[in-house]
C-alpha cells in the first residue's frame, strides 16, 4: 500500500506509545512512499505524541547517579533511551513540517527516523535487562524545546538541532562509552558504537541540507549559524570536541576552528 510520505510521518509522530512508534517507524518502506514536497499539511495539536512517563523536569533537577550501581547505570541508559525517543520525533517532524524541498530531503530524514528507532529499541531492550522500563526515571525536554522554537524556520531547525544539539552527541559519546566500559557494561558500549556510527551520518544529513539552503539563499554558513544560535538561544558549545567524528559528519575546518569561540 502506497502512503504519502509526509502525511505518514505526521501520523507516526502523533503516536503516544514510544515502543509502538519505534516499531512502526522501523517498518517504513521508503520505496513504498510517495513524496509530494509541496503538499499542504495542517499542524495538529498535541505533537509529538508522548507517553505519560517519563516525568519531564528542568535539566538541573535531574539527579546525578554513579553508574557503578544498578540504579545509576539504569538512569544513564534511560537518559540515552530518552534522547533516542526524541530523535525519532525530531526526524519525523522535519519530514512533514517543511514543504518544498527536494524529494531526497524527505527520504533522508525518514531514513534517519528508521535508524533512530533502531537505536531506541536497542537501548530500551538493554534497559529492560537492567530491570527498568522507559519512564522509570525523570528526563528533560531540551531537544524538543529547540524543535518548538524553530518550527517556523527550516534553516534554523537544521542549524540548531542536527548541527548543534545532535552534534553534541558526537562529542559526548566517547566519554559515555568509557563510563560504561569502566563499570563492565560492554553491551551498552557496543550499542553506543552503533549509535555513533549512525549519528555521524545523521549530522551529515543536517549539514548537507543546511548548506543547500545557505547556497540557495546566498548565505555564509558560518556567520549565519552564529546569528541563528544567538537569535534562538542555542546552548554555547563546550569541549572537548570529537573532531574526528565532526569531520566525518561534514564539518569543514573553518567551522571546527570557531567551535567554542
Amino acid at each position: 500500500m502506497t502512503h504519502l510520505a509526509r502525511h505518514r510521518a505526521q501520523q507516526l509522530l502523533r503516536i503516544d506509545h514510544p515502543a509502538e512508534k519505534a516499531r512502526l517507524v522501523r517498518q517504513l518502506d521508503l520505496d513504498d512512499l510517495r513524496v509530494l514536497p509541496d503538499d499542504t499539511i495542517a499542524d495538529v495539536p498535541g505533537l509529538p505524541g508522548r507517553p505519560d512517563r517519563p516525568m519531564l523536569v528542568p535539566p538541573q533537577q535531574l539527579k546525578t547517579r554513579a553508574p557503578g550501581t544498578r540504579e545509576g547505570l539504569g538512569a544513564l541508559i534511560h537518559a540515552l533511551v530518552h534522547i533516542e525517543a526524541n530523535a525519532i520525533n525530531l526526524a519525523l517532524d522535519v519530514s512533514w513540517r517543511f514543504a518544498d524541498m527536494p524529494e531526497r530531503f524527505y527520504r533522508d530524514w525518514l531514513q534517519v527516523a528508521r535508524e533512530e528507532a533502531l537505536h531506541f529499541e536497542l537501548l530500551r531492550q538493554h534497559l529492560l535487562t537492567l530491570g527498568f522500563e522507559y519512564g522509570d526515571f525523570p528526563a528533560h525536554n531540551g531537544l524538543w524545546e529547540m524543535a518548538e522554537k524553530t518550527k517556523s524556520s527550516l534553516l534554523a531547525r537544521l542549524a540548531l538541532v542536527p548541527r548543534t544539539l545532535e552534534a553534541r552527541g558526537l562529542d559526548a559519546s566517547p566519554a559515555i562509552r568509557n563510563r560504561l566500559v569502566s563499570v563492565g557494561d560492554h553491551r551498552g558500549a557496543a550499542i553506543l558504537d552503533i549509535i555513533l556510527r549512525d549519528e555521524i551520518g545523521h549530522v551529515a544529513v543536517g549539514n548537507r541540507w543546511y548548506r543547500y539552503l545557505c547556497s540557495a539563499h546566498n548565505l555564509d554558513p558560518i556567520s549565519t549559524f552564529a546569528e541563528l544560535a544567538a537569535q534562538y538561544g542555542a546552548p554555547k558549545l563546550k569541549g572537548p570536541f570529537n573532531l574526528a567524528a565532526r569531520r566525518a559528519a561534514g564539518f569543514d575546518e573553518a567551522e571546527l576552528a570557531v567551535l567554542g569561540s
